[in-house]
Order: C-alpha cells, then sequence, then structure tokens
C-alpha cells in the first residue's frame, strides 16, 4: 500500500518540492489558489527545514533525491523563531479560504491543522520552559540513535554521508547548548538530579572508547555485512581498501568531533549541577503555572485543568485498585497492600527469565509470540489492517538504562516495518505477567494499528500522516489495552489481567503524580513514594516513569485522559444507535482518519452518529 502510495504522489511531490524550494522566500506571502496545495506546501517546507526528518520518512529518496543526507537538523534558538514566524504567517493563510467551498475532508483537515498551528502559536510565551538535553531525550542521545537506527548504508555514498553527519555533531551540539544557556539565563534550569543522569549518560557514552561506539559499531557491521545468500557485501561496489579507509575515518570523526562534542555539553553541565537545586516542578519556573497549563492543553489536546486531572485520577486509581484486589484475593494472596501484594508477585522467580542473553532472547521470543497471536484474533472488532507487519527489538543497549520501551512506526517507503522496542537490561523487570499489554499497547492493536495505518491513509495532505497527537496516540493504545481484555486474551490469565490493571493503574497514578508534581509542588521523592506505593512497580521503574513526568510535564496525563475519551465516545455512540452500532464501523472510523486533537475526534463522533441515525430514519424521528 505504502508504496503504491508513493508511486502516485512521488511525481507532484517532486514538484512541490522543486517550487517551494526555488520560491521559499516568496511562498511566506503567497495564497495557493489549492487548499490541496497549501496542504502540501505546509508539509514540504517542514520537510526541506529538517534533514534529519527527510531521512526518517524517507520519501525523497525513492525519486533519486540525497542532498539531506549529509547534513543535520538546525537546533538554534534563530531557527526556531524563524519556525514559529512561518507557522504564524501559515495560520492566517489556512484562515482566509473559504469552508464553505471545501470538501468534508478538507474541512476536517483544516480543522486539525488549524488547532496544530494555533497551539505552536500559544506556547510562544513558553518556548524555554523546557529540558533540552535530559534522560529521556535529547541531542546526547537521539542523534546517535538516528545515526544508528535512521541513517541507512546501502551505498558507498550514504558511507560518506554518514561521516559527513559525525563531522557536524559539534555545530548541532553548540546550537542546544546555546539554547540551554539561554534558559539559564531566564531561570530556567533542570534538577540537579537529572543532571547527574545525563552526565552519567554522556560519560559513559565517550568513555567507552571509538571502537566500542555505537557510531562506530554500527558502520562497520554494516560496511562488512553479507548476504547469506550470495555472499556478497550488502554496500556492493566498494574495494576492501575504501571500507578499511571509511571507517577509519569515522574513527577520526568520532575522536576528532563527537567526542569533543560531547565533551562540551559535560563541561556545561558539571559545572550546573552546582548551580541548580532538586526543586522537581515547573510551578518552580518563571511563570510556572501557566506553562503547565499549556503543556497540559497542548498534551491531552483537551482544556480540563490541572486540579480536574488530578480528581479524575483520584477516582480511577480508588475502581482500579478496587478490582485488582479482587483477583489478587482470589489468587490467594491476601495480605498486604496492592501494592505490596504486586511487589511480591513480580519477584515470583516463576513470573522472570533469566538475566542471561539466553533470557533475553527467551523473552523477545515470547513478545513476538504474543503478537503473532493477537494479528489472529482480531478479525471480529478489525477489518482495517496495515499493510506492513510489526516485530520486536532490544532498546539499544547504551541508551536502555533511562528508556523505556517504545514502538517506532514503518518507513513510509516500506523499508523499514513497524518495530516494538522491549526495554531488557534488567531482567528483574520484566515481570512475565506484565509482557501481554505492553504488546497489546506497543504493537497490535495499539501503536501498530493506529500510526501504521495512519501513514497508509489516501487522499489526504500529507501532514495528517505525521502529525503527532498525543492524547490521540497513547489513548488509543490505552485502549487497546482496554479492547484486549474484551475480546478474552486474558481468559485463565489472572496474573496477566493482573498486569493489565497495574498499567491501567499505573496511567491513571500518572493523573495524580503529574499534576502533583507540577502542580501540588510535590517533590520527586513524594511522587516516587505514592507509585510505588500504590502500583508495586519495580522502584527501579517507579523512578524512571516519576523522572519521566519531571522533564515531560503533561505528557503522561495524555494516556488516560486519551483512554477515557475513547471509551467515553464509544459508549456515546453505542447508546445512541443501538442495535446499529457496529464496533469495526467505529473502529474504522478512528484507524481511517488519523490522529486528531480530542476535541475534534469528538466532534466526528457525533458527525458519524448524526449520519448514521439520519440513514436510518431514527433522528428525525427521535426530533
Amino acid at each position: 500500500m505504502i508504496r503504491r502510495i508513493l508511486k502516485f504522489t512521488a511525481i507532484p511531490m517532486l514538484i512541490v518540492v522543486i517550487v517551494a524550494s526555488t520560491f521559499a522566500a516568496s511562498f511566506l506571502f503567497f495564497k495557493p489558489p489549492s487548499l490541496n496545495f497549501f496542504f502540501e506546501r505546509v508539509f514540504v517546507e517542514l520537510l526541506l527545514d529538517d534533514p534529519e526528518l527527510l531521512t526518517m520518512l524517507r520519501v525523497v529518496e525513492q525519486i533519486g533525491m540525497h542532498f539531506h543526507n549529509n547534513d543535520l537538523t538546525d537546533a538554534s534558538d534563530a531557527h526556531a523563531r524563524k519556525q514559529l514566524a512561518k507557522v504564524k504567517d501559515d495560520l492566517a493563510t489556512l484562515r482566509r479560504y473559504d469552508t464553505d467551498e471545501m470538501t468534508e475532508s478538507q474541512r476536517l483537515s483544516t480543522s486539525v491543522l488549524d488547532w496544530f498551528l494555533e497551539n505552536t502559536v500559544d506556547g510562544e510565551p513558553f518556548m524555554y520552559h523546557n529540558y533540552p538535553v535530559n534522560q529521556m531525550f535529547g541531542v546526547q542521545s537521539e542523534l546517535p540513535t538516528f545515526m544508528a537506527t535512521m541513517h541507512q548504508v546501502n551505498t558507498e555514498r550514504d558511507a560518506h554521508h554518514y561521516i559527513e553527519r559525525l563531522d557536524k555533531f559539534p555545530k548541532k551540539f553548540e546550537q542546544v547548548l546555546n539554547g540551554i544557556r539561554s534558559r539559564e539565563e531566564a531561570g530556567i534550569v533542570p534538577p540537579r538530579f537529572i543532571i547527574r543522569k545525563v552526565l552519567d549518560e554522556m560519560r559513559g557514552f565517550v568513555d567507552n572508547g571509538v571502537e566500542a561506539n555505537i557510531l562506530y559499531s554500527t558502520l562497520l557491521n554494516r560496511l562488512n555485512e553479507k548476504d547469506e545468500g550470495s555472499g556478497k557485501y550488502t554496500v556492493t561496489k566498494v574495494s576492501d581498501s575504501d571500507r578499511e579507509a571509511l571507517c577509519r575515518d569515522a574513527q577520526r570523526a568520532i575522536e576528532q568531533s563527537v567526542f569533543p562534542a560531547f565533551q562540551t555539553l559535560i563541561d556545561y553541565f558539571t559545572d550546573l549541577e552546582g548551580r541548580a537545586s532538586d526543586d522537581a516542578g515547573f510551578w518552580k519556573l518563571p511563570n510556572g503555572e501557566a506553562a503547565y497549563a499549556y503543556a497540559l492543553r497542548q498534551n491531552t489536546t483537551t482544556d480540563r485543568t490541572a486540579i480536574e486531572i488530578h480528581r479524575t485520577g483520584l477516582g480511577e486509581v480508588f475502581r482500579i485498585l478496587t478490582e485488582m484486589d479482587g483477583i489478587l484475593d482470589g489468587l490467594g494472596l491476601e495480605e498486604g497492600t496492592v501494592g505490596e501484594r504486586m511487589l511480591a508477585l513480580a519477584e515470583d522467580p516463576e513470573m522472570l527469565y533469566p538475566d542471561t542473553d539466553e533470557g533475553r532472547a527467551m523473552c523477545l521470543a515470547d513478545y513476538q509470540k504474543y503478537i503473532d497471536h493477537a494479528d489472529t484474533q482480531l478479525d471480529a472488532v478489525f477489518d482495517l489492517r496495515p499493510e506492513i507487519g510489526v516485530h520486536v527489538e532490544r532498546i539499544p543497549e547504551f541508551k536502555e538504562a533511562t528508556a523505556a520501551a517504545y514502538y517506532n512506526p514503518p518507513a513510509l517507503d516500506g523499508s523499514r516495518p513497524g518495530i516494538f522496542y522491549a526495554k531488557l537490561n534488567d531482567m528483574k523487570e520484566v515481570p512475565k505477567f506484565t509482557m501481554k499489554t505492553l504488546v497489546y499497547h506497543e504493537a497490535i492493536p495499539g501503536h501498530h494499528f493506529q500510526l501504521a495505518l495512519q501513514q497508509e491513509m489516501t487522499g489526504v495532505p500529507t501532514f495528517r500522516k505525521v502529525i503527532p497527537f498525543t492524547a490521540f496516540v497513547e489513548g488509543w493504545a490505552l485502549y487497546a489495552e482496554y479492547l484486549a481484555k474484551e475480546m478474552g486474551f486474558y481468559d485463565d490469565d489472572p496474573e496477566g489481567d493482573l498486569g493489565r490493571l497495574q498499567a491501567e493503574l499505573f496511567r491513571a497514578v500518572r493523573l495524580v503524580v503529574d499534576t502533583g508534581i507540577h502542580h501540588g509542588r510535590w517533590s520527586r521523592e513524594d511522587a516516587i513514594r505514592y507509585m510505588e506505593f500504590v502500583t508495586g512497580m519495580p522502584h527501579g521503574d517507579v523512578v524512571s516513569e516519576i523522572e519521566r513526568y519531571i522533564v515531560m510535564p503533561g505528557q503522561a496525563c495524555a494516556y488516560k485522559i486519551g483512554q477515557l475519551t475513547f471509551i467515553d465516545l464509544r459508549n456515546r455512540a453505542e447508546q445512541a444507535l443501538g442495535e446499529q452500532f457496529d464496533l469495526r464501523d467505529f473502529h474504522n472510523l478512528i484507524l481511517s482518519n488519523g490522529a486528531m486533537p480530542l476535541t475534534i475526534l469528538e466532534q466526528l463522533i457525533d458527525q458519524y452518529i448524526a449520519e448514521s441515525l439520519e440513514t436510518t430514519g431514527e433522528g428525525s424521528a427521535a426530533a
């Protein structure tokens, strides 16, 4: 499907790229006569400004364009302000189009883009209210990961581009560092415990040396990789001497460019540690209360306040704990709090794999087994499926200690499947009863169904395939866990059902602790104690989660708010349509339209209900 879409869109996309790159300056003041052309222009101009995103999506390589693969995306403040100015102009241009002249699909695309652009403009006062380098993300971890997983090396030219990008690490790191200095001048400094985590990560990256470094081993492995069938090198037409020269160039670039770039950040953060405090929440920052309110609105795509979200979380925590308590009693685990009993269950040797390479291989195999099983059991509720598959891999080891499991969608050109990355550095933190739920969330029918189908959509602007809305995307994945329970995937598996409830519980707890930290002035330690007591999750997982919420305010609230919205809208449709309601139609409507703000999703579902009732005549009868 993806290849077919791109086959028919490559030429118009190429024309747009050429026109946009040639007349970019005049484009800023030009309202295209075609709304669809404007949609594509917005997307293409974004791509042209982001070489790393171009590489990730692999859209223009198919038509022989590789101009971007030796460059890195500009991370300077000046570039960010230039982008913001463009967003303001795009929003003004979008609002000059007459909605009465649009098709229904165009009106939906306009609503989605308008919300996204307006929200971006609303964030201008809070441009510095973040920590660009932290234990969850940042140039120090994302850029090496990008080079190792996204920059493809299929030709000698690709290898040269790889090395050219390595040599541009110092420029990118300096751009990021200048932004961090500006934040410090504005009184925005990460907590001390975050700084220490980042320092440990960066020092470990440098101290392991060149030959053990992922940036070197990645290129070395790709240049020396051979096809199993023919025995020939997969990177063809490169002599042995040239392979050796490329590896030497990469070694030189890492020693002289990459490692010194890391050292500039190490030196700065070492000095910054002494000027930081341990206060965790956004309340401590200038205009912090308003910044957190914006973060909640941006991430949940609703207008719910911190107090409302906190209360919702407390109610959900009580409901889920009550259900878990009943299952634990049924298993004969009656002593202690729910959290204490769950912790004891997680430490049961029967629930753990060996903390060895063999144990990790067994775990990955079981993850894939759950993926494959789920894929065969969903016909009753899904008749729309991605054409490209998903498999599980281990998180790259250099960042595994501070990362959580995650999903990467397929490449737009179909060259890379969806990948569920599992965290396996400490097998004591992977109890078997948690694995099914993680699969249903990250792979099938969660992220893989939603994100891969979003990329396969036809007849919509390209931005609709890639635009991120956390509450929709993560809300769907959490809804997928709920759906798996309804489908009987936990029948005769009470421990697995406890894993599902524990996963839902910690999403509900997120509402409590995120708002507690950033609005209620909870300390890091207060939040850790509460989450550990309530959920019974391993201590290391709890610490990673709490520190994630500290550097990504509001993001964790999106999951549960999104799930509750999906469930509420489904209940609304079922009650309104009665026997006419078909769950497959409901899922098709959601998955065929891609991610969007929850407020717009609500309008879409209401329209679906009204049109369904009108078709049967029930709407007019009820009126």
